[in-house]
C-alpha cells in the first residue's frame, strides 16, 4: 500500500480496532470512510486467502463510503455505525451487485429482488455493506456431517487461530473467522440452533442470538421460521450490542417483531461496568461440559470462579431438567420445506431453482461439485408435505416448546429466582434455539493450543438488556480476547 496515511494506519490502528475508535478518527478529520474501506479491501486482499471467510465484496463499497463522508461533512453521522464498514452472511438479501446463495452454486447468480429488513436497516443507520461472507452451506441444513465452513460456491472457511487445526464452527463460519481475522468491523450472522454461537465460540468473538422477534427475517434465506434470526458478531460487546441496536426493530411484514417490546431501544444504555453487581447467575455444567475436552473445562471453571467474585450471586449447578432430552430436529425438518419453497419463489424469473425439489435435482446433476457430503437433509425435509399440517410436525413443535421453556430455560430461571444462565461454550445454544430465546456468546481464553474458548449467558424471551449488562461486566473483567497471528509474506 503506497499512501503512507494508509499504511501508517493499516499497521499500527487498524487491527481490533473498535467502533467507537473508528468515530473517533472520523469526528477528528484523520480517517474517512473511504480511506477506512480501502483499509479492509488491501487487509482482505492480503490475509482472506488464506481463511477463505469472504465470498464476495461490495464492488460500490467505495463510491458508498465517498456518499456517506460527503454526508457527514453536510449534515453530520447519522448513528454510531455511519461510514462503518460491515460484513453480512451470505444468506441475508441484498438488492446491489452482490449475489445472496447460501453458499450453494446452485444461486451463484442469483441477486435478491430487494434488500432484506437486515439490509435496509444497516444502509438506514449508514453502514457500509462491505461484502458477503462464506457460510456453512444452506446454513448447515443439508447433510449429516457437513464439516463446518463448507460450501460448494465458497469452498472451506479455515479458522484464523489454527486453519490447520482447529474446527471454525458453523453456520456463521466466515463471519466469525473474518471479524476476528479483523476484516471488517463487526458482521452479521445468522442462527437457528448454535450458528451465531458456535462459531463466535470458535473464533473468540462476542456473538448475539437475539430474541426471535427482535430482528425481523424477511430477506433471510431460512431453515425454519420458529427458530430463525440474525444477528451481530464483533470483538468487542460494545461493537456488536452497537450492531444489535441498529438492527433491531419493527417489521410489518415479519409479524412476531409486532412481539418486540424493544424495537425503540437503544442497547448501549445497558453497558454497565457494573453490570453483574447483584445479578443472580446460575450454572449449567450437568449435561453440558462433557461434551467440551478438558482443557477447554478447565477455562471454563476459571471463567467461573471470576463470576463467583464478581459481585453477583452464583449458584452452582443449576437443573435444567430438559437437558438429556433426546433433542431430534424434526421441526426444522418440516418448516424448512416450507419456508425455503416460500423464499425461493420470489426470487426473479432468471434463477431456475423454484423449489426443494429443484434444487435436489440441480445438485443431482453435478454430484461431485454439489454432493461432498450428500443430500440426506434435503431429502428428508422434501419428503415432507410442505403445509406444515402434519400431526407429527404439530407434535413436535409443542414438544420443543414445552421442553425448552417450562422444563428448560424458565424453569431454571424461575426456580431459582435467575437473572441469566451460564453454559459452557455454545452447548446450551439448542436449547434457547427451540424456545426462541436470547444468548450472547463471550470469549474466556484459549487452550494450550491456542484454541479459543467462549461461555454463553442465556436468558427468557426479550431479556437482552440483562444479558448485555452481565456480558458486558464480565468482558470488562476478564478481557481475555487476542486477536489470531498471521505469518506476514
Amino acid at each position: 500500500m503506497e499512501n503512507p496515511k494508509l499504511r501508517r494506519l493499516g499497521e499500527e490502528w487498524l487491527e481490533e480496532v473498535t467502533i467507537r475508535q473508528i468515530q473517533e478518527k472520523f469526528a477528528g478529520g484523520e480517517l474517512t470512510s473511504q480511506e477506512l474501506v480501502l483499509l479492509y479491501l488491501y487487509r482482505i486482499a492480503s490475509i482472506d486467502p488464506k481463511i477463505n471467510s469472504v465470498l464476495e465484496v461490495n464492488p460500490d463499497a467505495l463510491q458508498i463510503a465517498a456518499a456517506l463522508d460527503a454526508e457527514r461533512r453536510q449534515s453530520g453521522p447519522r448513528s454510531s455505525l455511519h461510514g462503518v464498514p460491515i460484513l453480512i452472511k451470505d444468506n441475508i438479501d441484498t438488492h446491489d451487485k452482490m449475489h445472496t446463495s447460501a453458499g450453494s452454486l446452485a444461486l451463484k447468480n442469483s441477486i435478491a429482488p430487494r434488500d432484506s429488513f437486515v439490509a435496509e436497516q444497516l444502509r438506514k443507520a449508514g453502514a457500509v455493506i462491505l461484502g458477503k461472507t462464506n457460510m456453512t452451506e444452506w446454513a448447515n441444513f443439508m447433510a449429516i456431517g457437513m464439516k463446518n465452513g463448507y460450501s460448494s460456491r465458497g469452498g472451506q472457511v479455515l479458522n484464523p487461530y489454527g486453519p490447520d487445526k482447529f474446527d471454525v464452527g458453523g453456520s456463521s463460519s466466515g463471519s466469525g473467522a473474518a471479524i476476528a481475522a479483523n476484516l471488517a468491523a463487526a458482521a452479521v450472522g445468522t442462527e437457528t440452533s448454535g450458528s451465531i454461537l458456535n462459531p463466535s465460540c470458535q473464533n473468540s468473538l462476542v456473538g448475539i442470538k437475539p430474541t426471535v422477534g427482535l430482528i425481523s427475517r424477511r430477506g433471510v434465506i431460512p431453515i425454519a421460521h420458529t427458530h430463525d434470526t440474525a444477528g451481530p458478531m464483533a470483538r468487542t460487546v460494545e461493537d456488536a450490542v452497537i450492531l444489535l441496536t441498529a438492527l433491531c426493530g419493527v417489521d410489518e411484514e415479519d409479524p412476531i417483531t409486532l412481539t418486540n417490546p424493544l424495537a425503540d431501544r437503544d442497547f448501549t444504555t445497558h453497558l454497565k461496568k457494573d453490570g453483574l453487581a447483584g445479578k443472580r447467575i446460575g450454572i449449567a455444567l450437568d449435561g453440558f461440559i462433557q461434551f467440551q475436552n478438558k482443557e477447554k473445562q478447565e477455562v471454563v471453571l476459571r471463567a467461573i470462579e471470576v463470576l463467583k467474585n464478581s459481585g453477583s450471586v452464583v449458584m452452582e449447578e443449576i437443573e435444567i431438567p430438559s437437558a438429556k432430552e433426546d433433542w431430534k430436529y424434526d421441526v426444522l425438518t418440516y418448516e424448512f420445506k416450507a419456508d425455503l419453497n416460500s423464499y425461493l419463489s420470489q426470487l426473479p424469473p432468471t434463477v431456475p431453482i423454484r423449489s426443494l425439489a429443484d434444487l435436489i435435482e440441480f445438485n443431482l446433476q453435478d454430484e461431485e461439485k454439489m454432493l461432498k457430503y450428500g443430500q440426506s437433509v434435503l431429502l428428508e425435509s422434501e419428503a415432507t408435505s410442505g403445509s406444515l399440517r402434519e400431526k407429527e410436525y404439530i407434535e413436535a413443535l409443542e414438544f420443543e416448546r414445552y421442553h425448552a421453556t417450562k422444563q428448560g430455560i424458565d424453569y431454571a430461571l424461575e426456580k431459582n429466582q435467575l437473572d441469566v444462565i451460564v453454559f459452557p461454550g455454545e452447548e446450551g445454544s439448542h436449547i434457547s434455539a427451540k424456545a426462541g430465546y436470547p444468548s450472547i456468546a463471550v470469549p474466556i481464553g484459549y487452550t494450550s493450543l491456542g484454541e479459543p474458548v467462549g461461555i454463553t449467558f442465556a436468558g427468557t424471551a426479550y431479556s437482552e438488556p440483562v444479558l448485555i449488562e452481565v456480558a458486558y461486566a464480565f468482558e470488562q473483567l476478564t478481557k481475555s480476547r487476542k486477536p489470531p497471528i498471521f505469518e506476514k509474506e
